[in-house]
Protein backbone atom coordinates (compact mmCIF):
# COMPACT_ATOMS: atom_id res chain seq x y z
CA UNK A 1 0.00 0.00 0.00
CA UNK A 2 1.56 3.33 -0.98
CA UNK A 3 2.03 5.93 1.70
CA UNK A 4 0.14 9.20 1.39
CA UNK A 5 2.00 12.15 -0.07
CA UNK A 6 4.12 13.92 2.49
CA UNK A 7 6.24 16.98 2.35
CA UNK A 8 9.79 16.34 1.19
CA UNK A 9 12.20 15.29 3.89
CA UNK A 10 13.91 18.28 5.41
CA UNK A 11 17.41 17.68 6.62
CA UNK A 12 17.82 18.59 10.27
CA UNK A 13 19.95 21.66 10.90
CA UNK A 14 22.05 19.48 13.21
CA UNK A 15 21.92 15.84 12.05
CA UNK A 16 23.89 14.81 15.14
CA UNK A 17 21.43 16.42 17.55
CA UNK A 18 19.35 14.22 19.84
CA UNK A 19 16.04 14.60 18.02
CA UNK A 20 17.62 13.99 14.61
CA UNK A 21 19.37 10.87 15.86
CA UNK A 22 16.25 9.45 17.49
CA UNK A 23 14.18 10.25 14.41
CA UNK A 24 16.69 8.45 12.19
CA UNK A 25 16.16 5.32 14.29
CA UNK A 26 12.37 5.68 14.04
CA UNK A 27 12.70 5.88 10.24
CA UNK A 28 13.71 2.22 9.96
CA UNK A 29 13.68 2.11 6.15
CA UNK A 30 15.57 5.39 5.75
CA UNK A 31 13.11 6.99 3.34
CA UNK A 32 12.99 10.28 5.23
CA UNK A 33 9.71 9.78 7.09
CA UNK A 34 8.80 7.61 10.03
CA UNK A 35 5.77 5.61 8.96
CA UNK A 36 3.43 3.48 11.01
CA UNK A 37 5.20 0.46 9.54
CA UNK A 38 8.60 1.84 10.62
CA UNK A 39 7.31 2.32 14.14
CA UNK A 40 5.75 -1.12 14.53
CA UNK A 41 8.56 -3.05 12.88
CA UNK A 42 10.63 -2.14 15.94
CA UNK A 43 8.14 -3.96 18.18
CA UNK A 44 8.17 -6.95 15.83
CA UNK A 45 11.97 -7.04 15.91
CA UNK A 46 12.01 -6.91 19.70
CA UNK A 47 9.44 -9.70 19.83
CA UNK A 48 11.48 -11.90 17.48
CA UNK A 49 14.77 -11.10 19.22
CA UNK A 50 13.34 -12.11 22.58
CA UNK A 51 11.61 -15.22 21.23
CA UNK A 52 8.21 -14.20 22.54
CA UNK A 53 5.04 -15.45 20.86
CA UNK A 54 2.10 -13.40 19.64
CA UNK A 55 0.07 -14.54 22.66
CA UNK A 56 2.64 -13.32 25.20
CA UNK A 57 1.08 -10.65 27.47
CA UNK A 58 4.25 -8.55 27.23
CA UNK A 59 3.96 -8.51 23.43
CA UNK A 60 0.32 -7.47 23.74
CA UNK A 61 1.35 -4.68 26.14
CA UNK A 62 4.10 -3.50 23.77
CA UNK A 63 1.64 -3.39 20.89
CA UNK A 64 -1.02 -1.59 22.93
CA UNK A 65 1.38 1.08 24.21
CA UNK A 66 2.81 1.33 20.70
CA UNK A 67 -0.68 1.99 19.32
CA UNK A 68 -1.24 4.76 21.86
CA UNK A 69 2.17 6.29 21.14
CA UNK A 70 1.71 6.15 17.38
CA UNK A 71 -1.77 7.70 17.62
CA UNK A 72 -0.28 10.59 19.60
CA UNK A 73 2.67 11.06 17.25
CA UNK A 74 0.61 10.82 14.05
CA UNK A 75 -1.96 13.36 15.16
CA UNK A 76 -3.21 14.06 11.63
CA UNK A 77 -3.68 10.32 11.00
CA UNK A 78 -1.90 10.21 7.65
CA UNK A 79 0.27 7.21 8.58
CA UNK A 80 3.56 9.09 8.58
CA UNK A 81 5.42 11.44 10.85
CA UNK A 82 7.88 13.78 9.17
CA UNK A 83 10.97 15.00 10.96
CA UNK A 84 9.38 18.41 11.46
CA UNK A 85 6.24 16.83 12.91
CA UNK A 86 8.42 14.85 15.31
CA UNK A 87 10.41 17.92 16.39
CA UNK A 88 7.21 19.89 16.90
CA UNK A 89 5.67 17.04 18.90
CA UNK A 90 8.34 15.59 21.18
CA UNK A 91 9.05 17.22 24.52
CA UNK A 92 9.27 16.28 28.21
CA UNK A 93 5.49 16.14 28.62
CA UNK A 94 5.08 13.81 25.64
CA UNK A 95 7.89 11.62 26.93
CA UNK A 96 6.34 11.44 30.40
CA UNK A 97 2.81 10.76 29.17
CA UNK A 98 3.37 8.74 26.01
CA UNK A 99 6.88 7.62 25.11
CA UNK A 100 8.01 6.24 28.44
CA UNK A 101 5.20 3.69 28.42
CA UNK A 102 5.99 2.45 24.92
CA UNK A 103 9.73 2.31 25.65
CA UNK A 104 9.11 0.68 29.02
CA UNK A 105 7.02 -2.05 27.38
CA UNK A 106 9.89 -2.76 24.98
CA UNK A 107 12.30 -2.87 27.91
CA UNK A 108 10.01 -5.42 29.57
CA UNK A 109 10.18 -7.66 26.49
CA UNK A 110 13.96 -7.92 26.89
CA UNK A 111 13.81 -8.38 30.67
CA UNK A 112 13.38 -12.15 30.46
CA UNK A 113 13.36 -12.74 34.23
CA UNK A 114 11.11 -9.69 34.85
CA UNK A 115 13.31 -8.34 37.63
CA UNK A 116 13.25 -4.75 36.35
CA UNK A 117 16.82 -4.76 35.04
CA UNK A 118 18.74 -5.81 31.95
CA UNK A 119 22.16 -7.38 31.86
CA UNK A 120 24.58 -6.43 29.08
CA UNK A 121 23.35 -9.15 26.70
CA UNK A 122 19.67 -8.25 27.20
CA UNK A 123 20.41 -4.54 26.81
CA UNK A 124 22.37 -5.12 23.61
CA UNK A 125 19.68 -7.38 22.20
CA UNK A 126 17.00 -4.76 22.87
CA UNK A 127 18.95 -1.85 21.46
CA UNK A 128 19.84 -3.72 18.28
CA UNK A 129 16.21 -4.83 17.84
CA UNK A 130 15.18 -1.18 18.12
CA UNK A 131 17.63 -0.12 15.41
CA UNK A 132 20.64 1.13 17.34
CA UNK A 133 24.09 0.31 16.04
CA UNK A 134 25.75 -2.72 17.62
CA UNK A 135 29.16 -1.12 17.89
CA UNK A 136 28.20 1.33 20.62
CA UNK A 137 25.89 -0.73 22.83
CA UNK A 138 28.73 -1.52 25.25
CA UNK A 139 29.55 2.16 25.72
CA UNK A 140 25.87 2.96 26.32
CA UNK A 141 25.52 0.11 28.80
CA UNK A 142 28.64 1.20 30.68
CA UNK A 143 27.33 4.78 30.82
CA UNK A 144 24.11 3.55 32.41
CA UNK A 145 25.63 0.96 34.74
CA UNK A 146 26.87 3.60 37.16
CA UNK A 147 27.39 1.23 40.07
CA UNK A 148 29.15 -1.39 37.95
CA UNK A 149 26.87 -4.26 38.98
CA UNK A 150 26.40 -5.40 35.39
CA UNK A 151 22.72 -4.40 35.27
CA UNK A 152 20.70 -1.45 34.00
CA UNK A 153 17.39 -0.75 35.73
CA UNK A 154 14.22 0.17 33.90
CA UNK A 155 13.91 3.59 35.52
CA UNK A 156 17.50 4.63 34.84
CA UNK A 157 17.13 3.46 31.24
CA UNK A 158 13.98 5.53 30.72
CA UNK A 159 15.41 8.54 32.55
CA UNK A 160 18.51 8.51 30.35
CA UNK A 161 16.44 8.40 27.16
CA UNK A 162 14.20 11.17 28.46
CA UNK A 163 17.19 13.34 29.29
CA UNK A 164 18.66 12.77 25.84
CA UNK A 165 15.48 13.44 23.87
CA UNK A 166 14.54 16.54 25.87
CA UNK A 167 18.02 18.03 25.67
CA UNK A 168 18.96 17.66 29.32
CA UNK A 169 22.05 15.61 28.43
CA UNK A 170 22.49 11.89 28.87
CA UNK A 171 25.75 9.94 28.87
CA UNK A 172 23.90 6.86 27.62
CA UNK A 173 22.25 8.84 24.86
CA UNK A 174 25.50 10.39 23.76
CA UNK A 175 27.10 6.93 23.67
CA UNK A 176 24.17 5.10 22.12
CA UNK A 177 22.80 7.37 19.48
Amino acid sequence: MPLPFTEPYSTPADPTGPKARVYAILDTDGDGVASRHDYFVRIERAQRATGRGDDDPLVAAARATGERAWAAMDANGDGVMTYQEYVDWVDADKFDNVCQYALGALFDLADDDQDGALDRAQFTLLRQALGNRADNADAAFDALDGDGDGRVGRQEYLAAIRAYVTGDGSPMGDALY
